[in-house]
């Protein structure tokens, strides 16, 4: 996938070369434009797109024509709305060691991006979800159309955001604030998301890539050498911060990929269905098994699919459950 030449090193490669499935890489003039091209499941990454864009990143960062790197989303629903769901459920779900080797390129992408050595822009074309707001914290800068919604879901959904939005987060709108939005998991809008000061620019979406074109050309006409510099010396309570808690994020992440909150959120949401969040709190507390209705189940070894306790084999494959 990717061009490994002697000059390639030092000088970069051209898009094309790499043949990249999920993402779109272009250079024009003195940018390069990173956009993560899967708008039919709202620009989530899986593993594959975490590779490509940190191939992407390191290429953009050995170009030396390409002084500022924009990184979007395809189409004008999603800017990234994090993990890809369907990749969880199907290959770490049942398999929860799987975690932590997509946490390894989960990681090494962030890495690559916050060491660009160049000024990065986030430019948000639609709803900033969960890692993708990660995403978005990562860059220097961010420009949002006014439709744009921005949330964390991880207590919501069955997972945590840890090293990225529980450590961000409070650096850039202020600890009460970061609270709100991890606790509540609640959607802020463009205009909200501009006063707390987690973008810098809100336009129409008629205006956005003229707005970051010419964010750009300012970023543009500094030095370069002092930018990096300034850059370097910016990044250091997100490296820090990032360094003292991902490793164990991913130990932590990886243990509980399985667990039953993680389990029943994934598939609630894939179902489109509300996640029984008052059966799960009588479970843990050694309540009745069954809580308005619901009954408590477990996921077959085998199918995965959610049988009531009391079954002795899955009612959807026949498999013998653990009793």
């Amino acid at each position: 996938m990717s061009t490994s030449t002697a000059d390639s090193v030092f000088t970069g490669a051209p898009p094309e070369s790499f043949g990249f499935k999920r993402i779109i890489y272009q250079k024009s003039g003195f940018t390069s434009t990173i956009t993560i091209n899967r708008p039919d499941v709202l620009n989530c990454f899986d593993s594959v797109t975490l590779k490509e864009l940190g191939t992407a990143f390191v290429d953009s960062s050995q170009d030396d024509n390409v002084a500022i790197v924009i990184i979007t989303g395809a189409g004008s629903k999603a800017f990234c709305t994090g993990a890809d769901l369907k990749e969880q459920e199907d290959h770490i779900l049942k398999k929860p060691n799987n975690y932590y080797k997509w946490m390894y390129q989960f990681i090494e992408m962030h890495d690559r991006l916050r060491n660009i050595g160049k000024p990065t822009i986030a430019k948000l074309n639609g709803m900033v979800v969960g890692g993708g707001n990660e995403l978005n914290m990562a860059c220097d800068l961010a420009v949002a159309a006014d439709h744009v919604t921005i949330r964390q879901v991880g207590a919501g959904r069955g997972s945590v955001a840890a090293g990225g939005a529980t450590q961000w987060l409070p650096l850039i709108i202020g600890d009460r604030r970061a609270r709100e939005m991890l606790l509540l998991c609640e959607p802020i809008d463009a205009y909200t998301a501009l006063e707390w000061g987690l973008v810098n620019q809100v336009v129409p979406a008629s205006m956005l890539d003229q707005a970051v074109e010419e964010l750009a050309q300012k970023l543009y006409n500094k030095l370069p050498e002092c930018t990096r510099y300034t850059k370097q010396q910016l990044n250091f309570w997100r490296d820090f911060s990032w360094g003292m808690t991902i490793g164990h994020a991913r130990d932590w992440l990886t243990l509980h990929a399985g667990a039953q909150e993680t389990a029943e959120g994934l598939r609630s949401f894939r179902r489109k269905q509300e996640i029984p969040y008052q059966q799960i709190r009588s479970k843990a507390t050694g309540q009745a098994s069954t809580f308005n209705g619901h009954v408590d189940t477990v996921p077959c070894p085998n199918c995965n699919e959610p049988m009531p306790t009391t079954n002795a084999f899955c009612g959807a494959c026949g498999t013998k459950l653990k009793g």
